[in-house]
């Protein structure tokens, strides 16, 4: 299904084919969903990424570590102390001189304030906290950085997003600018804007983050899939969540 979905778009675009969608606004993924996507999206009790977030509330509180020390006897009330936050991420970080995700500084509390180990990459506690953590700023506008420190892998994540990639020679920006709106396999290509991860995909009938759909798109394409902790996917994802400034935060968001 991949590989027909891949060079369904490497047709479309050797044919030319342009934007259809009516002027240049911001699209959300949940405003290309079905009807019936969006009903799950909306209702708290029908939405499966509520499962996760169960589950993060509980690590949330959950000593861990050489310290014996939770999330909550840091931060304490995750709905004062959280809001707003994923609306920032990712951000930059004076200390490590780079941006990092939240997913990033979710691990770094987890090793170095509270002396546990990292979770794993994808893994549902991973998934978990950081919708837990993300849900705390839904409605919230996406207010990711663009000056200061932060510019040089702002521009980073542009120039990757633009570069025609692995064996398709495709792009991120041919796909979700110049064919959004378009029909692919039955569904609505997206402006790809980050602004519900970790979400629920029905396709994945399970959890993911950001990571997990940039490493199919570029798999899709026969390209090589970053490392999670690579710098590079550190600046593609800066520049899809800085493209997405002004959208609402949806976590946890259920798309197909």
């Amino acid at each position: 299904m991949i590989r027909q979905a891949t060079l369904a778009v490497a047709v479309m675009l050797a044919l030319g084919t342009g934007i259809v969608l009516a002027g240049d606004g911001k699209r959300s993924g949940y405003d290309d969903a079905s009807t019936e996507t969006r009903a799950m999206q909306d209702d708290d009790a029908a939405n499966p990424g509520f499962l996760w977030v169960a589950q993060g509330e509980a690590l949330w509180s959950a000593p861990a570590g050489a310290s014996s020390r939770s999330c909550a006897g840091c931060h304490g009330d995750t709905a004062a102390a959280m809001r707003g936050v994923a609306t920032r991420y990712p951000m930059f970080d004076s200390t490590l001189g780079r941006p990092i995700t939240l997913e990033g500084r979710i691990q770094q509390c987890r090793t170095e304030r509270q002396g546990a180990p990292a979770l794993p990459v994808e893994s549902d506690a991973m998934l978990g906290l950081t919708a837990y953590v993300g849900l705390q700023s839904r409605g919230m506008p996406m207010a990711v950085a663009e000056d200061g420190p932060v510019r040089p892998f702002l521009d980073a994540g542009r120039r990757l997003f633009e570069t025609r990639m692995g064996q398709f020679n495709l792009s991120c920006a041919q796909c979700h600018d110049r064919l959004a709106g378009q029909r692919l396999a039955g569904s609505t290509i997206p402006q790809a804007h980050p602004n519900g991860y970790p979400l629920y995909r029905l396709e994945w009938q399970g959890m993911g983050s950001l990571y997990r759909r940039l490493r199919n798109c570029l798999t899709g394409v026969r390209a090589e899939p970053f490392p999670p902790d690579a710098p590079e996917l550190v600046a593609l994802s800066l520049y899809l969540a800085w493209r997405a400034n002004g959208l609402t935060v949806e976590t946890p968001a259920v798309r197909p």
